[in-house]
């Protein structure tokens, strides 16, 4: 793939990744790309995006209970299925995305790839890594939170502490930092919201790097990036030796 942004053409069934605002983004460490795209398209751009779906994602594309959650999941998967089939040389349509035991979409292992999507108000991350696992998760800036709530709820003592010494809107914006590394992280290991969030010790005060966590969150096996994102949102890519 080119290194240079993308956003001039309509997304077309087998197109090299060129859709409207879709964007490589600077990737944070080597062997990683991080795509942005919204996930509003025409009509008739979603029809044609649905034939690159396979059987069972065209079933539960089905199942969504409003027409722009279905067709949000239509273009973020068969924009998935574009870029993960260009990295890999093959057709969108022959990509092949399997569930893991918990979960969490991968393709084969012989690919040597490993990707995670985040979407949040009509927009999504893609990232696409080799030889590691990887966790991507978007917010937008200016997301209302019950910051106090979700502090004693998910973040570590320590981060606590340090989140109380903030101003009240440095405080908000640094908790949903936080939020981004510990869903990157719970998405690179498939456990999501089971993950042990409170035990997940992140340093967001400088270049963010996780502190302590039982495993298989121990420090030394796992690297945290923040990503530049368009449109005011925080995005943040967690980086995991384990398979």
């Amino acid at each position: 793939m080119s290194g240079a942004p993308h956003g001039t053409r309509a997304l077309q069934p087998g197109d090299d990744g060129n859709a409207p605002g879709l964007r490589r983004l600077a990737a944070p460490a080597p062997d990683i790309e991080l795509w942005f795209a919204p996930l509003s398209r025409s009509a008739g751009e979603i029809g044609a995006l649905a034939t690159l779906l396979s059987a069972a994602e065209t079933a539960r594309a089905a199942r969504f209970g409003r027409p722009e959650l279905s067709d949000r999941y239509v273009v973020g998967r068969a924009t998935l299925r574009m870029l993960v089939g260009q990295h890999l040389g093959i057709a969108p349509a022959e990509v092949a995305i399997r569930r893991g035991e918990r979960g969490r979409p991968h393709t084969t292992p012989e690919s040597g790839i490993d990707f995670n999507v985040s979407h949040t108000r009509g927009v999504a991350l893609f990232g696409i890594t080799t030889n590691r696992r990887i966790g991507v998760d978007i917010e937008h800036g200016d997301r209302t939170l019950n910051v106090a709530g979700i502090a004693r709820k998910f973040m570590s003592p320590r981060e606590q502490s340090a989140l109380q010494a903030l101003a009240p809107d440095a405080r908000r914006v640094a908790l949903l930092r936080l939020w981004t590394c510990k869903e990157a992280m719970s998405k690179a290991t498939g456990d999501a919201l089971s993950a042990p969030f409170r035990r997940l010790d992140v340093e967001s005060d400088g270049q963010l790097r996780l502190v302590d966590g039982p495993p298989p969150y121990l420090p030394a096996d796992w690297q945290l990036h923040a990503v530049t994102v368009p449109g005011g949102h925080l995005a943040t890519v967690a980086l995991w030796r384990g398979r």
